[in-house]
């Protein structure tokens, strides 16, 4: 017999830690090779972590709620000795596992004609050729929290990486430090302005509770939302522009096309893979749109990964990502979508699939809503919400002259980052996607 060390394995672009929710096995049980052991949870999604070998699970190493970093010990198991540990590769390292994280696009635009790095590159600080995850990141820019102040953060994560607990608490101690203490006034005076506010402490009257009101605790998922909303309404300024589409063809062309997809294919042919064909013609013509904004430099981005908001039936939210949709045929699309809806809504996600959006579509319509402003998902810099489409009476422009007709009618309302996105470029974008779903083909083939 052999002990076999259970590893968190890696989980896609960016995600360096999970949270155990809870284990399908007790120390003791007997598990078969591919078995779904645990259940996980990151900022993004839940999902499974199955055992690639079959054993006795000896140890559990990581309790309910405890945090584990990628590469790390999860349990022991007992194996059979051909099943030994010093077969089994050892965890990779930071240095290893970094070329599969996220690194920014090379494409940098205004006069930046080189790559990005990471933006302490230019300091001094011990943890600057680490890599800051998105969360820890918009800490530390929410915070202001200086290049030295980063110096003097010891990392508990993976290969001395600086893990959200961390950062938060460092904010959470920050005001006993010594050396802020100690900066002198005449030097705080001299400092020039900061270039960005910090966030607003909101604050608010206490919530008074009355008699037969009930208090529910926001669960995790809830409490994730609720932090990036928040975030981002304090990152991007966000500005919304609307626009009524005549969608009559597209609602024509869906008609006489779903049956036949549905049986040839076996799934639904929904009005989804139309708005996203249209949005990401429109990306191709108004590329800006496909950017992300880190400091006072624009990323360009080469991809197009389309975000799809799904509501989940807990009443939670979630955006499963179409990966390179510029790529893929309407069919494709259709298959795609299908796809994530029906894993997302059954907790079958990965975080992989959460994860590397460059432009996101609500669809606020499924609710019978006419329209909505959605909020920008960082780091992102516009997302779009379709509305119902109902029908309308609406005058038509014929050789004959203007006639009164019954129209298939769509709201669309498209909000954007206003330091980066002016109302000419997100205008005309949203024009531009009205323009492709007014034009749609009626021999548009699937």
């Amino acid at each position: 017999m052999a002990e076999y060390k259970l590893l968190l394995p890696s989980m896609g672009e960016g995600v360096m830690e999970a949270t155990i929710i809870s284990w399908m096995f007790n120390e003791g049980d007997f598990i078969k090779e591919d078995d779904s052991v645990v259940e996980i949870a990151t900022d993004k999604v839940d999902s499974d972590v199955p055992t690639p070998v079959s054993g006795k699970i000896i140890k559990i190493l990581k309790q309910k709620d405890d945090v584990a970093k990628i590469g790390e010990a999860i349990a022991i198991l007992e194996t059979e000795s051909g099943s030994s540990e010093s077969e089994t590769p050892e965890p990779k390292s930071y240095e290893e596992v970094k070329d599969q994280i996220h690194q920014p696009e090379p494409e940098v635009i205004s006069t930046l004609e080189q790559p990005l790095t990471n933006v302490f590159e230019n300091s001094s600080n011990q943890n600057s050729d680490l890599y800051l995850s998105p969360l820890v990141k918009n800490i530390v820019q929410q915070e202001n929290i200086t290049d030295s102040e980063l110096k003097n953060i010891i990392g508990s994560g993976l290969e001395g990486r600086i893990t959200k607990e961390d950062i938060l608490d460092f904010v959470k101690n920050r005001g006993t430090n010594a050396e802020a203490k100690s900066v002198p006034a005449q030097q705080v005076v001299s400092q020039p302005a900061q270039t960005s506010a910090p966030a607003p402490k909101v604050s608010s009257a206490p919530i008074q509770v009355g008699e037969g009101d009930e208090i529910i605790q926001m669960d995790r998922v809830r409490k994730i939302i609720a932090e990036a909303m928040v975030n981002s309404k304090h990152t991007s300024p966000h500005v919304t522009s609307f626009i009524e589409s005549d969608v009559t063809n597209v609602v024509t062309w869906r008609a006489k096309n779903k049956d036949s997809y549905q049986k040839r294919e076996g799934e639904k042919l929904t009005f989804m893979p139309i708005f996203i064909r249209a949005v990401v013609k429109a990306i191709q013509d108004f590329p800006m749109i496909n950017v992300s904004v880190d400091g006072d430099k624009i990323i360009k981005k080469k991809n197009i990964n389309i975000g799809m908001a799904t509501a989940l039936p807990d009443g939670n939210l979630i955006v499963p990502v179409i990966k390179n949709a510029d790529q893929l045929s309407l069919s494709g699309l259709a298959k795609a979508i299908n796809d994530l809806a029906y894993r997302a809504r059954n907790k079958k996600l990965t975080p992989a699939d959460t994860q590397g959006a460059t432009y996101t579509i609500s669809n606020v319509g499924t609710f019978g809503n006419l329209m909505g402003t959605p909020i920008i998902p960082q780091p992102q810099v516009a997302i779009l919400a379709v509305g119902a489409i109902v029908k309308k009476p609406a005058v038509i422009e014929t050789e004959f002259g203007d006639v009164i007709a019954i129209r298939q009618k769509m709201f669309m309302s498209h909000s954007y980052d206003h330091r980066v996105v002016d109302g000419s470029l997100g205008g005309m974008f949203l024009k531009h996607v009205n323009d492709y779903l007014e034009n749609w083909d009626l021999n548009t083939e699937i």
